[in-house]
């Protein structure tokens, strides 16, 4: 077997495989269909100075955008036309490890294969500089198909700034404790567009950590991926909750604006 970049550095090898096992568990949920999905983490704090030296395997690409706050930065990312389902077993044969050039609009795959990243990696980069530049702690970025979040997106009432957020809020108490900033929500718009990147920055700018894209699907980030994946996986949750009731025939009550306050006040959250 190949030896691989991420064999003797524990610390990279457990945040890749991290990203592994959600990148399963999206398969498991029927969240990434085919190819469906992305996933992109910063993985800069666990580059060691060997790997800095280590030559790229494949030309300098461009990235289309400039990312001031990316100067140097390493990511994992997951391979264009890769499945998530395969990136479970074998994450560094349908993902790769990229270096931000330092002129910051262009980037190399330095290992461990000369795998393209997601053909929506301006998209996520941008995001991250953004994130970078204002201090955020979050380095993981995750787009995927929640069903039951997306089918709610078909309804134009839904589409109202946080109306959804709060019918998820109030269909169990962990959806407010554990997604305290609720959903963005974002027009639908061609995926991969700079239109779309700059609307979802600006939804996160909102204050929000997950944001749904219309008809398409969400976009989530947070300090690593498995704790964006569980926020996507509590909202679906609620989702899911609501259309159990509608399924069963009747509109479901949610909890009342006092039930919801005792929540915020037990979890310290704003009102």
């Amino acid at each position: 077997m190949a030896h691989s970049i991420i064999d003797t550095r524990p610390a990279l090898r457990a945040e890749i495989l991290k990203t592994a096992e959600a990148a399963g568990y999206l398969w498991q949920k029927g969240w990434a269909e085919r190819n469906g999905g992305n996933i992109t983490v910063n993985i800069t704090e666990y580059v060691d100075d060997e790997m800095r030296s280590l030559p790229a395997i494949s030309p300098r690409r461009e990235t289309g955008v400039y990312l001031p706050h990316l100067k140097g930065c390493w990511f994992y990312c997951k391979g264009t036309g890769k499945r998530m389902r395969d990136l479970a077993r074998e994450p560094m044969e349908n993902g790769s490890i990229i270096r931000i050039t330092d002129d910051c609009t262009g980037y190399e795959i330095v290992a461990d294969n000369p795998v393209a990243p997601t053909s929506e990696l301006p998209s996520h980069l941008s995001v991250h500089d953004y994130l970078l530049g204002k201090g955020s702690p979050y380095r993981a970025s995750l787009h995927t198909h929640p069903i039951e979040l997306v089918a709610m997106t078909h309804k134009r009432e839904f589409l109202v700034k946080d109306v959804l957020t709060n019918l998820l809020w109030s269909m169990i108490p962990e959806t407010k404790a554990f997604c305290p900033r609720g959903l963005g929500m974002v027009p639908y718009m061609l995926a991969g567009s700079v239109g779309l990147a700059e609307e979802t920055i600006r939804a996160i700018d909102d204050d929000y950590d997950v944001v749904m894209w219309e008809k398409h699907g969400v976009f989530a980030v947070d300090t690593d991926v498995m704790s964006a994946f569980d926020q996507v996986d509590v909202l679906n949750k609620a989702a899911q909750i609501y259309m159990s009731a509608r399924n069963m025939g009747f509109e479901p009550d949610g909890m009342t604006s006092e039930q919801m306050r005792e929540i915020s006040d037990v979890f310290g959250l704003p009102k």
